[in-house]
C-alpha cells in the first residue's frame, strides 16, 4: 500500500488543516493509501481527538519534536534542526518508509532538504517545480521553474522540458507535449542569452519544442509547458495567485454602495466563483518538485484542508504513475 509523509508543522495553520485534510481524504477514498503525519506527537494526538470517525489504521504518527520556522534561513536551519519535521519526513522517504512528501512548510527549505536528504536523479543538474494555469478551451498549462533555483543556465532549460514533458504525459494525459520558451516575443530573434542559447538545446533535443511565447499566451492553447528560470516563473505564479483575490476584493467593495450593487455583486461573485474555479490554488493543492530521488509536493502556508486533501491525491497518482523512474531512464537514455 501507498505511504506518504505529510509535513504537519511550520505551516499558518498546522496542524489543523494538516490533518483534517488528510482524515478527509482518506474517508473519501475509503483508506486507499496510509498516511504518516510528520510532527509533534503529543499536538498531533490532541488534535486526533477532535476528529471521532476516521480510519485509524491508515494513519500513523511519526514524532519529529522541532519546527522550521517560515522565517528561518533553510540550509542552516536543516543542518540545526535534524528532528524537523521537514527532515524526519524526507528521511521516511530514504528510508523506505514512505513514497512521498507533502508539506506546507518553509518552502527553501523543503527544496533544498530534498535535495539533501534524497539526490537528485541522475543525470539532472537541478530540480524544478512546477505550476498549472488554466487556459481558455478547457486544460492547463504547465510552467517550469516556478521557484527551485532562482537563476538558470540554458542546459537546465533543456533538461526542464525533458521533465515536464514526461510529466505531462503521465499526469494530464497529453500524447505530445508542446514546449515553448517564454520570452519578450514569439520571434525567434527576441529574447536573451538565456532564451537563445536555450532554444538552441531545446530544438535539438526530444522534446516538442514550439519556440518562443510571450506572457500573454500562458492562458491561451500555444504550448502545453512554458519554460524560463525560477526568478521569472515565481513572480509569475504570485501574480497569478493575486488575481482571484484581488478580483473578489473589487466585487466586495463595489457590493458595499448600495442595494441595488449588492445585488449585481451577488450575481457577478456566483459567475466569478464558478468561471475562475480554475484559479484557486485549493483545487490542484501544490506544485510538483520534480528532478529527485523521491516524490515531493510543496503547497502554500496557508493552505486549507481541501487543498491538502488534493496535494495528497496528487502524490498518490505521482506514484503510481511511477514518475520518478520514467525520469530516471528519460535522462538515463539522454546521457547514452
Amino acid at each position: 500500500m501507498i505511504t506518504i509523509a505529510l509535513d504537519t508543522m511550520g505551516a499558518d495553520f498546522s496542524p489543523r488543516n494538516e490533518v483534517s485534510g488528510a482524515i478527509g481524504v482518506l474517508r473519501e477514498t475509503g483508506g486507499r493509501f496510509r498516511v504518516l503525519l510528520i510532527g509533534q506527537k503529543e499536538i498531533l494526538e490532541r488534535e486526533l481527538e477532535n476528529h471521532r470517525a476516521y480510519p485509524k489504521d491508515k494513519i500513523e504518527i511519526v514524532d519529529a519534536p522541532e519546527i522550521i520556522e517560515m522565517g528561518e534561513e533553510p540550509v542552516h536551519a536543516l543542518r540545526q534542526k535534524r528532528q524537523s519535521s521537514i527532515v524526519v519526513g524526507l528521511q521516511a522517504i530514504k528510508q523506505k518508509q514512505a513514497e512521498a512528501f507533502v508539506s506546507a512548510g518553509n518552502t527553501g527549505a523543503v527544496m533544498s532538504g530534498s535535495t539533501l536528504e534524497l539526490g537528485r536523479i541522475f543525470g539532472v543538474s537541478r530540480p524544478m517545480i512546477g505550476s498549472q494555469f488554466p487556459r481558455d478551451g478547457g486544460g492547463y498549462t504547465l510552467v517550469f521553474d516556478v521557484g527551485a533555483t532562482v537563476d538558470a543556465k540554458p542546459h537546465w532549460l533543456k533538461e526542464y522540458g525533458i521533465m515536464g514533458s514526461l510529466y505531462s504525459k503521465a499526469i494530464f494525459g497529453v500524447a505530445n507535449p508542446s514546449v515553448a520558451l517564454l520570452s519578450v516575443g514569439e520571434e525567434s530573434t527576441k529574447g536573451n542569452n538565456l532564451t537563445f542559447a536555450a532554444a538552441e538545446l531545446l530544438g535539438a533535443s526530444p522534446v516538442n519544442f514550439v519556440g518562443n511565447v510571450e506572457g500573454r499566451d500562458i492562458f491561451t492553447n500555444k504550448a502545453d509547458i512554458i519554460l524560463c528560470d525560477g526568478f521569472t516563473g515565481n513572480i509569475l505564479l504570485k501574480f497569478a495567485e493575486s488575481i482571484l483575490p484581488a478580483l473578489k476584493s473589487r466585487v466586495r467593495r463595489y457590493s458595499e454602495q448600495g442595494f441595488v450593487q449588492k445585488l449585481k455583486a451577488a450575481i457577478t461573485a456566483s459567475v466569478l466563483r464558478h468561471t475562475l474555479k480554475d484559479f484557486d490554488y485549493q483545487e490542484y493543492g501544490g506544485v510538483p518538485l520534480l528532478g529527485l530521488n523521491g516524490v515531493g509536493l510543496i503547497g502554500h502556508g496557508s493552505s486549507t484542508p481541501p487543498a491538502f486533501r488534493a496535494r495528497l491525491l496528487r502524490a498518490e497518482e505521482m506514484i503510481k504513475k511511477d514518475l520518478v523512474s520514467t525520469i530516471s531512464k528519460a535522462f538515463e537514455a539522454e546521457k547514452a
